[in-house]
């Protein structure tokens, strides 16, 4: 049973980081994106604590090192994917980022020796393409590009991490931890520039929105899922977050509903349900 809920857990955190995005685009001229990274993961990490402070007894020294990396893979990433959006186009950062879909898999097969099928190479393939009909609309390759393509590495890292450490640790406290990695991470390049408070009400909400449900809330179930299911179903799974942010940018009137916007998001669509459908076989499932 929990099996069969992961994927669909998974999803409902996608949906959750594709609204963040478009949400986080109105605010983000009003915060710094390392303050606001910093206060989004500092917000969580203490909403849990608080919510739960008996979750503090169960940091050992291995939960608190091992986390403390996966935290921070997740942060590179962050950062590595603020600084190339800071020097190309949102659509071309999205697409890039969504190539943790390729990387994943190789990094699993070559270090978690997931064996991977025909049929899951191609509903990867098929991701990809969808990513690129949903985003790319002409680019070259410069610094930007190069940034954002190392943040889609250390973001498939952490999936790698996950995958790899979650089944030994609860899940609830090692999230605390990895959210107080993200933040130790951020905090850096936000106290070297100056850190910068939430200035309005407006800030205030998108943060505790995105403190509480994208990354308390998404990371609890995102580690309690990769204890079930393969990483290569995760990171294909969560590439529907580039649908949902079209779907609530087209929603918001943010952009309008084109026919490279239906047809990308379709083929990631069909990817997705077609890699966590159950396979009728007697060798091992992924």
């Amino acid at each position: 049973m929990q099996m069969k809920l992961a994927p669909w857990a998974l999803l409902a955190v996608a949906a959750m980081w594709g609204i963040s995005f478009v949400w986080m685009k109105d605010i983000l001229d009003q915060q710094d994106v390392y303050s606001f990274l910093t206060s989004r993961f500092l917000v969580a990490a203490a909403a849990m604590i608080l919510l739960k402070p008996k979750v503090l007894k169960l940091f050992t020294k291995e939960l608190v090192f091992k986390g403390l990396i996966v935290g921070m893979a997740l942060g590179s990433g962050y950062i590595f994917q603020t600084l190339g959006l800071d020097r190309t186009t949102p659509a071309i950062t999205g697409f890039i980022t969504g190539l943790y879909v390729v990387v994943t898999p190789v990094l699993a097969s070559l270090f978690l020796k997931e064996r991977l099928t025909p049929a899951m190479w191609g509903y990867v393939l098929l991701a990809v393409l969808g990513l690129a009909v949903l985003s790319v609309q002409g680019w070259s390759i410069g610094l930007g590009e190069i940034f954002v393509l190392i943040s889609a590495v250390f973001f498939a890292i952490h999936i790698i991490l996950l995958g790899s450490w979650s089944k030994n640790f609860d899940a609830y406290a090692l999230t605390v931890v990895q959210l107080i990695g993200c933040a130790l991470l951020s905090a850096i390049p936000a106290t070297i520039n100056g850190y910068v408070a939430p200035p309005d009400l407006q800030v205030w909400g998108v943060i505790v929105f995105t403190a509480l449900f994208a990354t308390a809330i998404a990371f609890v179930i995102q580690t309690w899922s990769q204890a079930r299911i393969s990483t290569t179903k995760v990171a294909v799974i969560l590439t529907m977050e580039v649908v949902f942010a079209a779907v609530f940018s087209v929603m918001y009137g943010m952009e309008p509903l084109t026919l490279r916007l239906a047809v990308g998001g379709t083929m990631v669509l069909i990817a997705m349900l077609a890699i966590v459908q159950p396979r009728v076989s007697s060798s091992p499932k992924n």
